[in-house]
């Protein structure tokens, strides 16, 4: 009777140990986009079970679909430009902006075959970028700084050419655009393979090096805090695990991200212009909440204000626990 008593109780300890380890690997919903810099975000689902969490990922072409899943309720957490998580903020959506994943990552690219070396030297031009992203507020900021007016329509100094990130480089490489305002690692590639010269990093405008940024929703932030801190942990863990160890980040982001469709020398340049970071402040989104009014960028009826929906206490937290500065 022991022994049976003894064996029920082992089975049972061994069922609640299961149930509270699958209890404490909680499943956090994420959003991510295919870019170079967005690879320590990916590699979060690499490390999750050991952060106590599993991650689901869903990889998107560009920052606005990913938050139209975020308002949809399909997402918990994610990673994109800022001006998306400031339109979707200005709708309406209950999102908290809680870090920052990199900075930097655009380009001014013109044809190799052009004599392009002055953002004044696109006068005359066709100029693509892809609508809504941070390339399109840099893009309406340096011209509008050097005194070159604009339009999707003929007739104005330059004519902007709205396309995916992929298809710019393909209609910069077929002559039918003579400049874009690209991400990273695309600007890079049209560089290395010769079809593209860079004419600018587009960081002497108000808003410097644009940060891209993690966004929360409220809901997960406040009714599953204890979830929501792990995957902090996870994300600043990640982070950093990327920037001491640059070979299994271009590793990563080079095989599992882009299946070698990006090489050596792409890598290393996209890095170099959108390294990996943690920080996001709340005057560098007011900064650039204001230029997108400013320039039309999302058209919100009502610009929300940086310092009531930036928090970044589980950051700090999540750094603090790491010993990171």
């Amino acid at each position: 009777m022991f022994r049976k008593i003894l064996v029920s109780a082992l089975i049972l300890a061994g069922i609640t140990s299961v149930a509270l380890q699958a209890q404490a690997q909680e499943s956090v919903r994420l959003g991510n986009l295919k870019f170079a810099h967005y690879g320590a975000v990916s590699y979060i689902k690499e490390i999750a079970p050991k952060c106590g969490i599993k991650v689901d990922e869903r990889v998107f072409p560009k920052g606005l679909d990913a938050m139209q899943a975020v308002i949809a309720g399909e997402l918990d957490v994610a990673a994109v430009s800022s001006e998306a998580v400031i339109s979707a903020r200005a709708s309406g959506t209950p999102i908290y902006l809680v870090a920052g994943f990199a900075k930097g990552g655009v380009r001014l690219v013109g044809r190799s075959d052009l004599p392009l070396k002055t953002v004044k030297d696109l006068k005359g031009k066709k100029v693509g970028v892809t609508r809504g992203g941070i390339q399109d507020i840099l893009l309406a900021a340096e011209l509008s700084q050097n005194g070159l007016t604009y339009s999707d329509q003929p007739g104005k100094d330059v004519q902007i050419i709205y396309l995916g990130f992929p298809d710019l480089n393909q209609a910069l490489m077929g002559k039918n655009i003579d400049a874009m305002m690209q991400s990273e690692p695309y600007s890079s590639q049209a560089l290395s393979k010769g079809f593209g010269k860079e004419i600018i990093k587009p960081y002497d405008t108000a808003i410097g090096e644009p940060v891209r940024t993690m966004v929360m929703t409220e809901k997960f932030y406040k009714e599953h805090r204890p979830t929501a801190e792990k995957f902090m942990r996870c994300f600043v863990e990640s982070t950093k695990t990327f920037i001491d160890n640059k070979a299994l980040a271009e590793k990563y982001v080079r095989e599992n991200m882009f299946k070698g469709q990006v090489n050596h020398e792409d890598f290393i340049n996209a890095i170099e212009n959108s390294p990996y970071s943690y920080d996001i402040t709340p005057e560098h989104i007011q900064i650039t909440t204001d230029l997108m009014q400013k320039y039309g960028v999302g058209k919100m009826a009502k610009p929300p204000i940086a310092k009531d929906w930036v928090k970044t206490d589980l950051l700090e937290q999540a750094k603090k626990t790491l010993n990171i500065q």
